[in-house]
């Protein structure tokens, strides 16, 4: 069954202390129904919530359900909707998104809504909050992915030592890409050519957390994170929330003409599952998107314009080479010579990215489709990348070893 988006929303990113969860849930819903052309969501069937930390704010086990009751109660949506909770770090979204999905497609429900709310800046418990960010890695065998650090990082010539500061996520980063660097001749000077493209697309967007932009050597001036990472190459901690309305073809041709002419269909929707793997081998992007070009009976020279999950400047690197968007071990030269940018052959992240866009974790993955709906609408503005009629969406989350937990690769197709 064919799946159309209809409504794609995403509120600014930043620190926004006066904004609690169900004002950012409420700001997401109303701006995806205004976005759709809908008065209210009352025709919505079913409503996929995703959210990673609310536990430290006090709210546990039905956070979805808590932040749109007073949603229900304004008439905004229709009483006794089902709203499932679901959680998987980074890419929260885009398993809420996969379940509004695939509730379309099995008849289940005509409208059904993903929603992605985070708040990440708390003033008061700076380093509580990064702790959090532990619960990504697998706590109950730490000795396993710390040995396999540090064995990788010995193998790249790389000090391995983790201090205080910073989560556990950028010692992963650096080291994958102190090894990409060992291996394939990667420089620091890429790795900072991709944040300094990634802060000028950030300028066209109003949504970015940061809106200044950098050139290479301010980049590699930053302060040091992990070396070879600065601060630049690395999203920061954010707050925000987004949501996607899909349904199907039936429903959408009942809908208004303007929202039917704005509607963007989905050619492909994977999800692939982490492993401990070694530093040589092909990451769970890799099979994600093999298969998602095999559905969608497309392959990576058709795609017009990607959002990726650039949690670092370098992971921007590693997954255009597992997209197969260029050769493995060639990202950092593809990048550098202007192919990611606006106005290269695949223009990768004119949002800004998590860099400069912002990474609130669960509103990450539908921040991106919004992106990618934008643009495939020519509705970007300054940042719209010229005749795009193809997307692509890659979105991981949580750590094993070497590679993400869980990978979504999303294509979506302009209609008309």
């Amino acid at each position: 069954m064919d799946v159309f988006l209809i409504g794609a929303f995403t509120s600014p990113f930043g620190k926004r202390p006066e904004a609690d969860f169900k004002a950012l849930t409420r700001e997401a819903v109303t701006g995806v129904l205004a976005d759709a052309g809908l008065d209210d969501g009352r025709a919505i069937d079913t409503v996929h919530f995703a959210n990673s930390f609310m536990h430290h704010w006090g709210q546990h086990l039905i956070r979805g359900n808590v932040c749109l009751a007073p949603l229900v109660e304004a008439g905004l949506l229709l009483r006794h909707t089902p709203v499932f909770n679901v959680e998987g770090a980074c890419a929260g979204g885009s398993i809420a998104f996969r379940g509004a999905v695939n509730e379309v497609r099995a008849g289940s429900a005509r409208l059904a809504l993903a929603v992605g709310v985070e708040k990440l800046f708390d003033p008061d418990n700076p380093t509580v909050m990064q702790q959090l960010f532990d619960g990504g890695f697998d706590s109950f065998d730490r000795d396993r992915w710390m040995r396999e650090y540090r064995d990788t990082a010995a193998a790249a010539g790389f000090p391995y030592a983790p201090g205080p500061g910073r989560p556990v996520t950028m010692d992963t980063y650096a080291i994958q890409a102190a090894w990409h660097m060992a291996t394939y001749g990667t420089t620091v000077e890429q790795i900072a050519a991709v944040a300094a493209k990634n802060h000028a697309h950030a300028v066209h967007n109003p949504k970015a957390q940061y809106r200044t932009a950098m050139t290479v050597e301010q980049v590699l001036a930053d302060k040091p994170i992990a070396a070879p990472l600065t601060r630049a190459m690395c999203a920061p901690m954010s707050d925000g929330a987004a949501a996607v309305l899909v349904c199907d073809g039936a429903t959408l041709a009942t809908l208004p003409a303007v929202t039917r002419q704005r509607a963007v269909r989905l050619r492909a929707n994977v999800f692939t599952g982490g492993s401990f793997r070694q530093a040589e081998e092909p990451s769970l992007t890799r099979p994600a998107v093999d298969r998602a070009y095999a559905m969608a009976g497309l392959g990576p020279e058709d795609i017009d314009v990607v959002e990726v999950h650039d949690a670092t400047s370098f992971c921007e690197i590693y997954q255009t080479e597992m997209l197969r968007l260029c050769p493995e071990g060639g990202g950092g030269a593809f990048a550098a010579a202007g192919e990611t940018a606006l106005g290269g052959r695949v223009p990768v992240n004119p949002s800004g990215g998590l860099v400069s866009k912002g990474h609130p974790l669960a509103a990450t993955g539908l921040s991106m489709l919004t992106e990618l709906v934008t643009q495939l609408r020519g509705e970007a503005g300054a940042r719209q990348v010229a005749g795009a009629r193809i997307a692509l969406q890659q979105n991981g989350g949580g750590t094993l070893g070497l590679e993400e937990a869980v990978c979504s690769i999303t294509i979506l197709e302009r209609r008309g």
